[in-house]
């Protein structure tokens, strides 16, 4: 039996809330990680929550595409090993739910059984692509309210949080973004993750227009441009996600220490860039699990 059909079996699971986080009013930085190692890092440096995004998955564990290519039974099994070790909320990509609200519904039960704080689900049909590719195309307005509904009604706790993410700024123009997020929250959506914004006036125009907590994605080498959390702070955006920065970090690093190894044939060079072992034991805990 794998862990992650034992982990959507029904039973209550805490969660930790993401909820009350956001009772303040500083805006709250969230890397993302692809693994529960990583995970371990992000709450080591103090980070109030970490992010786990559906490339990081798809990327980091399958060697996949953003493409919807992983199925919702292999991203709770992934989600599950970082919720259950950290003892800071997640916020997971459940994409676009992975069905109609009924299947919807299910995610949301799934999502929150493997311990996760809150997720966001988006508007563009499946399979979906990166929210900063070409070629995205969205469902209708009504036919994401009829999700968000759905998602609503089926959460156990009232503390796990939905977003509603819109990826109409590069489809429809900022106008339809701010009047499908409206039409969001109305739905019962706890917030909204506008996706793609491509300046800080635009950022600006919603949050003046959304009444809502509002996420803001820092992702590298997309349509947005780079905007720090201090700007994000005056902005009054609640969160802002580092979906793949880490990710991003650590591949470079491998490609170029093992360029390193074929041309010497040692390590040596890279040792003073490594975690040594004494430290991973450390992030690990590894003295709880000896007898």
């Amino acid at each position: 039996m794998g862990i992650a059909h034992e982990l959507t079996g029904g039973e209550s699971v805490k969660i930790k809330s993401l909820r009350s986080l956001l009772k303040s009013k500083r805006t709250l930085v969230l890397p993302g990680a692809v693994n529960a190692a990583v995970a371990l890092l992000v709450e080591k440096a103090g980070f109030p929550a970490v992010y786990v995004s559906g490339a990081g998955i798809s990327n980091g564990l399958a060697g996949l595409p953003d493409l919807e290519l992983i199925t919702r039974r292999e991203m709770v099994w992934a989600i599950s090993y970082i919720a259950k070790i950290v003892n800071i909320p997640v916020l997971a990509d459940a994409d676009t739910g992975y069905g109609n609200p009924r299947e919807v519904a299910r995610t949301v039960r799934e999502f929150e059984s493997a311990g996760v704080s809150a997720i966001h689900l988006e508007d563009q049909f499946s399979p979906k692509r990166c929210g900063h590719l070409e070629g995205k195309k969205l469902v209708s307005t009504e036919a994401m309210c009829a999700k968000i509904r759905s998602a609503v009604k089926a959460r156990r706790s009232k503390d796990f949080m939905i977003f509603a993410r819109t990826d109409a700024r590069s489809v429809e123009g900022l106008g339809a973004a701010i009047g499908r997020a409206k039409a969001y929250v109305s739905a019962g959506a706890d917030g909204i993750f506008p996706e793609a914004m491509e300046s800080v006036r635009e950022f600006q125009i919603f949050r003046k227009a959304i009444k809502a907590p509002l996420i803001a994605n820092m992702t590298e080498f997309g349509k947005t441009p780079y905007i720090s959390v201090r700007q994000f702070q005056k902005l009054q955006y609640n969160i802002v996600l580092f979906p793949l920065s880490v990710f991003r970090v650590m591949m470079k690093q491998a490609e170029e220490f093992l360029a390193c190894l074929s041309k010497t044939g040692t390590q040596k060079k890279f040792l003073p860039k490594m975690q040594t072992r004494k430290e991973l034991y450390q992030l690990l805990h590894y003295e709880r699990y000896e007898p």
